[in-house]
């Protein structure tokens, strides 16, 4: 038995293909879906994705979005997403001191909640981005 998965952003379409498990970072914790799984609905912390299948695994990265899981589908409706050996280290790095930087200097022009959710998702692309390289 296998999952339908299908991983899709504003941008368009990133992933869809079966796959025996699909791992993600949900706002209660990390969840694992299996085929049959319980219907869910719940929202995504920015983080990976993992597709898991008979040919292998594949990682993704979301900046957080929604999980819809059926008995045999698997749907990730995400605000961005991106191939995990597509992340950029310099950009993630620089957004991460974009953001550090606006939280630091608190001014009136300072959108407090938007600076904080940029640095969340930073730090989910770097967390990613140095666990692919460990695994290297």
């Amino acid at each position: 038995m296998e999952l339908n998965v299908d991983i899709v952003s504003a941008e368009g379409e990133i992933y869809s293909g079966a796959a025996d498990m699909v791992f993600a970072s949900a706002e209660m914790g990390e969840v694992g879906i299996a085929p049959r799984h319980a219907p869910l609905l719940t929202r995504l912390k920015p983080g990976e994705v993992r597709v898991k299948s008979t040919s292998g695994e594949q990682s993704f990265f979301v900046s957080g979005g929604i999980l819809e899981v059926q008995p045999y589908q698997v749907t990730v409706m995400a605000d961005t997403a991106a191939r995990a050996g597509d992340l950029d280290e310099a950009a993630a790095l620089e957004a991460k001191k974009r953001a550090e930087e606006a939280l630091a200097n608190q001014s009136a022009d300072v959108d407090l909640a938007m600076a904080q959710a940029e640095l969340a998702e930073a730090a989910a692309r770097l967390h990613l981005l140095q666990k692919l390289k460990s695994k290297r």
